[in-house]
This record gives structure tokens, sequence and C-alpha cells, in this order.
């Protein structure tokens, strides 16, 4: 079986669970992976930090909790799949945080932003 580097595709001589030829290839495989997943990172925390902005600006400085129309956070462009964590409270209702903003969903019209105290 001949077996080819990941990277450099060259033939891998040593152990049979190797995959790159060498230390180069190894590090260079790495280092495209950390590239990788620190784009997507910041791609998705430039989301989440929207997001926060958006409820935060739309709650306020003062209030607690505001019921509001979905169509308001859709205008200013808030992404609903992308939120820190959530919780499911005792009524089974799905509260979606971003940090200590959340947001959860009454019908497809209506949405109650709370802020985390």
């Amino acid at each position: 079986m001949d077996r080819k580097c990941k990277i450099c595709e060259k033939p891998i001589k040593g152990r049979a669970d190797k995959i790159f030829c060498s230390v180069h290839c190894k590090n260079e495989y790495h280092k495209k992976i950390r590239y990788a997943s620190k784009i997507a990172a910041i791609e998705i925390n430039g989301y989440l930090k929207r997001n926060y902005a958006i409820l935060l600006e739309t709650l306020g400085k003062n209030k607690t909790q505001l019921k509001i129309y979905r169509n308001l956070l859709e205008k200013k462009d808030f992404r609903f799949k992308y939120h820190t964590h959530f919780h499911i409270n005792s009524k089974n209702k799905t509260f979606y945080y971003v940090y200590d903003l959340a947001w959860m969903e009454f019908s497809d019209d209506e949405i109650l932003v709370v802020r985390k105290i």
C-alpha cells in the first residue's frame, strides 16, 4: 500500500499510522486548521456582538423586560440562530441568551426580551 502525505502527497516512510512525511507538513496542517477555526470564531463572535447590541438597544438601559414584534428584530438584521446558551423554564418555554440578555418567542409575531439580573 502506497501511503501519501496529507499536505504534499509525497510517499510516507515509517510507521503504518503516520499521515505526514515531515514535521513541516504536520505543522502546516495544524496551522491551517487553527486558522480556519479562528476565522469561524471571529465570524460567529461578530454575530453574537451584533445580536447583543440589537437586544440592548431594543430593551434600553432601565427596562428589565419588553414585549415586541418579531419583525422589529428582523428589520435590524437580528440572527435568531446565534446565541450563547439557552434555558428551558418550568413552563417549558425556551429562553435564548446572548450573554445576559435573552429572548423568548411567544408566537410567530411576538417576542419577549429580558435582562438577566
